[in-house]
């Protein structure tokens, strides 16, 4: 049982979490349109991951839920860099991850995750790391069908970046599928009105 010394770092480690619904991704101001926070981010990244584990069959659910959740939480603390800014500043994310995971009682699970994301040896590390690109892919997908032609260039580098077979078939899905087509049923006694 925790004693209350670690309840508090608990809260502190919670506020920090919530961090991230106020930290944005920074790569959708080069589109022109597009926004996003980190923890919606993650959130449909550990949706993807639930997804692709079901289309895998045999990599471990919960691990692989628990890497797409935390695999951006040291940007509580550094914020998200995109790729024109790692070009220029470096972030030092293996600190922020051990400052973040400081002091907590699952502080070493929370480090031992973020290091099986980084290294990428496992199968729910692969699955997890298509889970983020395809979280971005959605997006893409829906901006270029609302006229971002800049979209169709990210999306052709974000393929080249997924690592598993369950990965290149959900893009492949994705990009013949209508991102309206779950809720516009073109049905005239939906929309017309007599």
């Amino acid at each position: 049982m925790s004693d209350l010394n670690d309840k508090a770092r608990i809260v502190d480690f919670l506020y920090e979490a919530m961090m991230l619904k106020r930290t944005p991704r920074t790569g959708y101001q080069f589109l022109g349109h597009g926004r996003e926070n980190v923890a919606e981010h993650s959130f449909g990244v550990t949706v993807l991951a639930f997804t692709l584990v079901q289309m895998n069959g045999e990599a471990d659910l919960g691990r692989t839920m628990k890497l797409a959740l935390f695999h951006d939480l040291p940007e509580a603390r550094t914020g998200d860099l995109n790729y024109m800014n790692k070009r220029y500043a470096s972030v030092d994310e293996e600190r922020a991850m051990n400052d973040a995971a400081e002091g907590l009682p699952f502080g070493p699970a929370l480090k031992e995750l973020w290091v099986e994301w980084n290294e990428g040896r496992t199968p729910e590390a692969r699955l997890a790391h298509d889970a983020d690109q395809l979280d971005m892919v959605l997006e893409l997908r829906r901006l270029h069908t609302l006229g971002s032609e800049q979209a169709e260039d990210w999306l052709f580098y974000a393929h080249k970046r997924l690592r598993t077979d369950e990965g290149k078939a959900l893009f492949d899905e994705i990009m013949k599928t209508d991102p309206s087509r779950w809720w516009f049923e073109k049905r005239e006694d939906y929309w017309v009105r007599k």
